[in-house]
């Protein structure tokens, strides 16, 4: 059944997620009214002969400058000069979910678009048409106006789009799904460009990963815990509380009904070292970063970014920086620190898991038949490579602002290299969760014992049900994704 996202409904990541493939979008009465009012109200603005930015001016550093009188030609004015974009095209999913946002931003009736470019941009979304994104080129500050310019132009059937996963051009693309091209003025051009929608998009999407990604090392965390025969006490809820973070509370819960009924060996050590011991407080801290990140994902997605905006019931045009992605460049950031911390908790658990003087005496590399077979060896050095590619790129990209286009953004918020960049790097914590997940699996085949927990022991269980044991060696490039994509269905259980 094809998903159904109302623009007059709030936007959640879920519908992000739909996004990916088509969908209805709904335009409804209220939006098309309000749509309708803004879209009069900047007509007699502009009789009025008042200066509207991007409908009367040039762009950016040339504000000072008259713009073209024609709006179609005003339209080629603000565009043209975006197409300078570099890199890769970005995923579909993400292009398509940036469409979505823009969508929703523009039916809040604050931008004064034409009705029937939201019009367009629904249909659209309810084809599997792709605008083809460039991924260089954004700072997030005048909104992401580089990559926004060229999905605009997608549109209008010039540049590069995507139809059922084919590049083609735009034109071709447009005639494939069924889609007119897109006639623009000067102000609906602007606005298509002139917001944080990517920023958005890949924040939110990055969040989404990254909050599965945790829930999963709480339950491998467990796990492990189960088949070492650790002593649960590390969770014990008068310990937790007395800690008093709501975040360690919340995870160590978790981890607690996780661990139901588990009976500890009584050959560990009192103490266990950190990555067990202690996962309760680093993962509770990262459960208090991913709120904050949630707040802003959520204010984001209820967010009109766009300049100027436009209040036709207080006859007003107000000139502004609703289009400046700083909460995103910083949430993007933090989702990086959080990537980077619980990444290489589940690194160093792995580390832990094939080290047979820490793991009770399993072999090493937990491999069947040591030195005529290797067991985890290739997997504990990708996963190895895995963080260090996540910590060597973990450098805050809020704090590299730059002045550009002559000082008329004197400052740069990065939100776009921020959030893009922790999508990337969330893409890869799915990967050492798959290591860790694959290394319990075969843990228990080598000799470590039955979970106690009736938990921990579904988790086995359908760990093993899915991907056999090694033995002999084989590549395990495939086996460490189907993991990952195993243990993310069973956290939503």
């Amino acid at each position: 059944m094809t998903p159904q996202i109302d623009l007059a409904q709030p936007l959640r990541i879920v519908h992000l997620r739909q996004a990916a493939t088509p969908l209805t979008v709904v335009l409804g009465t209220e939006v098309l009214q309000r749509v309708t009012r803004s879209r009069v109200f900047l007509g007699k603005v502009l009789g009025d002969d008042r200066a509207v930015y991007g409908s009367t001016t040039g762009f950016g550093a040339l504000v000072g400058y008259a713009g073209r009188a024609d709006q179609a030609d005003q339209a080629d004015n603000t565009l043209a000069h975006l197409g300078a974009g570099q890199g890769p095209d970005l995923d579909p999913g993400v292009v398509r979910a940036t469409m979505l946002i823009r969508a929703w931003s523009l039916a809040q009736g604050a931008s004064g678009v034409s009705p029937h470019v939201i019009e367009a941009l629904a249909a659209m979304l309810a084809t599997t048409f792709v605008p083809a994104m460039p991924r260089l080129g954004s700072v997030g500050a005048s909104g992401d106006l580089i990559p926004l310019g060229a999905a605009a132009q997608a549109l209008r059937g010039r540049g590069y789009a995507y139809v059922d996963g084919v590049r083609m051009p735009a034109a071709e693309a447009l005639e494939r799904a069924g889609l007119t091209r897109l006639p623009l003025d000067g102000r609906d051009a602007l606005a298509l460009v002139n917001g944080t929608s990517l920023t958005t998009a890949a924040t939110a999407l990055a969040l989404d990963s990254v909050r599965t990604s945790h829930r999963v090392v709480q339950m491998l965390t467990c796990l492990l815990a189960d088949l070492l025969g650790c002593d649960p006490q590390f969770l014990d809820p008068r310990l937790i509380g007395a800690y008093a973070h709501p975040g360690a509370i919340e995870v160590a819960a978790f981890m607690r009904e996780t661990l139901r009924g588990a009976v500890p060996s009584g050959t560990r050590a009192l103490q266990e070292p950190y990555s067990i011991r202690c996962a309760p407080q680093l993962l509770g801290a990262a459960e208090g970063a991913l709120r904050y990140v949630d707040g802003v994902v959520e204010a984001d997605l209820g967010s009109v970014s766009d300049n100027p905006l436009f209040f036709p019931e207080d006859d007003l045009v107000v000139h502004g920086g609703n289009f400046f992605g700083q909460p995103a460049a910083f949430a993007g950031d933090l989702l990086a620190m959080v990537i980077a911390q619980v990444g290489n908790l589940a690194e160093r658990q792995l580390d832990l898991l094939v080290d047979p003087h820490r793991n009770g005496g399993l072999p090493p590399m937990l491999a069947a038949g040591p030195g005529q077979q290797h067991g985890l060896q290739g997997v504990q050095l990708a996963s190895t490579a895995l963080i260090a590619e996540i910590r060597r790129d973990a450098m805050p990209a809020s704090m590299q602002s730059l002045p550009t286009n002559l000082h008329n953004q004197d400052v740069i918020p990065l939100g776009t290299q921020a959030a893009l960049r922790a999508l990337d790097q969330a893409r890869l914590l799915r990967l050492i969760c798959g290591s860790l997940a694959l290394g319990l699996r075969q843990a228990a085949y080598v000799g470590a014992r039955t979970p106690t927990a009736p938990g921990c022991a579904t988790i086995l269980d359908a760990l093993a049900e899915a991907i056999p044991a090694i033995d002999p060696d084989r590549p395990l490039d495939g086996d460490v994704r189907r993991a990952a994509d195993l243990v993310e269905r069973l956290s939503f259980l």
